[in-house]
């Protein structure tokens, strides 16, 4: 068994690793070499935020698990890539929200692309019961790392 726990930590260390040089590699390959994972998950947050009315910058930092003055680095920094903007609220001018340039929805929908690529390749390889087992299993994963998180 202990060589089973070590197959499994391995292979969880070295697919995470492996997932972010590949998601780096597409974006350059896509036309995205000035922007990094991070940044296209900022990008990514605030596409999902502008789509359900929740972009303001305190939304879209609880949305990523990070602070506000943390998130404001990052859209400065995407605004100048011309990834993002920030307008003022039309109803309250005190609230400020953020929003993808159309160059930002176009990087975003270039990652979603492939991340469906991806899930369509799992699924493709994998009967519907490993499918169940599989996300069972990926459940699990993100239970471990949820957890860790709110310690």
């Amino acid at each position: 068994m202990p060589e089973k726990r070590e197959f499994m930590n391995r292979f969880l260390v070295e697919i995470f690793n492996d997932i972010l040089r590949t998601e780096e590699k597409c974006l350059a390959e896509c036309g995205y070499g000035n922007l990094s994972i991070r940044e296209l998950h900022v990008i990514e947050a605030v596409c999902l935020g502008t789509a359900n009315g929740h972009n303001t910058v305190g939304d879209i930092a609880a949305l990523l698990g990070v602070v506000p003055g943390t998130l404001t680095t990052a859209v400065n920094i995407l605004e100048k890539k011309n990834y993002l903007i920030r307008e003022k609220d039309t109803a309250d001018k005190r609230i400020v929200r953020i929003f993808p340039t159309p160059e930002g929805m176009k990087a975003n929908a270039d990652h979603s692309n492939f991340h469906a690529q991806m899930i369509d390749t799992i699924q493709e390889a994998l009967t519907l019961d490993e499918q169940i087992v599989f996300v069972k299993a990926l459940g699990s994963v993100a239970d471990f790392f949820n957890n860790k998180k709110h310690l």
